[in-house]
């Protein structure tokens, strides 16, 4: 083979090496910042892995909240109406955090089956609901509570 176009394959063939280990490197990186949603029927029945960062959603059951008097750490109740998971939440929840609302949970599923939150995202308006709990909610057959007009 001619020296000249022996160079220029090895060239082209470092070149796709590189190429090959930056999009591999990219990949690996996107993968571990993934967060699936899962829903509370979905973590019920085992599908969401342990021990790694989730998004949980549903609506927030009436009366499940419960407070710790002398820490931040909060305890509430997610459905999608078919079934309920358990979140553990240390920190100040979101002010428009309501009972009876959509929410978003990002946190780690224990062995106990409760999610273990370290991010509580609420709803915007009485309008707004994440997608993924909307989905939810019309998967399991139900709709979205209307909300009580003010006034």
């Amino acid at each position: 083979m001619n020296p000249l176009r022996k160079k220029r394959l090895v060239i082209i063939l470092a070149i796709l090496v590189g190429i090959g280990a930056a999009v591999g490197l990219a990949l690996s990186a996107l993968q571990q910042n993934i967060n699936l949603f899962y829903t509370p029927t979905q973590i019920a029945n085992g599908e969401a892995p342990q021990d790694t960062r989730i998004r949980a959603g549903g609506m927030v059951e009436k009366g499940s909240l419960q407070r710790s008097g002398d820490s931040l750490d909060v305890k509430f109740i997610v459905t999608d109406f078919n079934k309920s998971v358990t979140i553990s939440y240390r920190g100040i929840l979101p002010d428009l955090f309501r009972e009876g609302q959509g929410i978003v949970a990002l946190g780690k599923l224990n062995a106990d089956g409760v999610v273990v939150a370290d991010e509580v995202l609420a709803k915007h308006d009485e309008k707004y609901m994440p997608p993924e709990v909307t989905k939810a909610l019309k998967d399991s057959g139900q709709s979205a509570p209307v909300p009580a007009k003010e006034g």
